[in-house]
């Protein structure tokens, strides 16, 4: 199993070995081979069932999620594949980062596990704290994800 070890940094790709996988963000404990599927409650905001998941290619992008999905685990990163057609993920791309430079996308089919990625770095937690203050002054506005 390959560890990663480096902090995230904003738009750098994730490499690592070649896999040309991608990475998925979350406190769920999954198995490999294992399916991350919409139709569940979301990891984020009002919980509401969720018509889409959700992959980067980048390891910063993957840490965030991983670091603001609601629960109480630790965050994960996994080494994800898609096994269905994707898009951009528009709750970044489209007035965010224009362009798509964190690599964000989003699936109405299942991501397949492909492994967990171990020895990554969290963002300094007065950095989680600012983020988790920005999205809690967006929800006050009503400002809701994408769907």
């Amino acid at each position: 199993m390959t560890s990663q070890t480096k902090t995230p940094v904003p738009f750098e790709p994730w490499t690592d070995g070649g896999e040309g996988r991608y990475l998925h963000g979350t406190k769920a404990d999954l198995a490999a081979g294992g399916l991350v599927e919409p139709g569940r409650a979301s990891n984020y905001g009002a919980r509401a069932t969720a018509a889409f998941v959700y992959m980067t290619a980048t390891l910063d992008a993957a840490t965030w999620g991983a670091e603001l999905a609601i629960g109480d685990g630790r965050g994960r990163i996994y080494v994800v594949e898609p096994t269905g057609p994707f898009e951009d993920d528009p709750n970044l791309t489209d007035t965010k980062f224009p362009g798509n430079p964190t690599r964000s996308y989003r699936t109405r089919a299942p991501l397949r596990v492909i492994r967990e990625l171990i020895g990554w770095k969290g963002h300094p937690p007065e950095k989680i704290q600012a983020m988790k203050d920005a999205l809690a002054r967006l929800a006050e506005q009503g400002v809701e994800a994408i769907e």
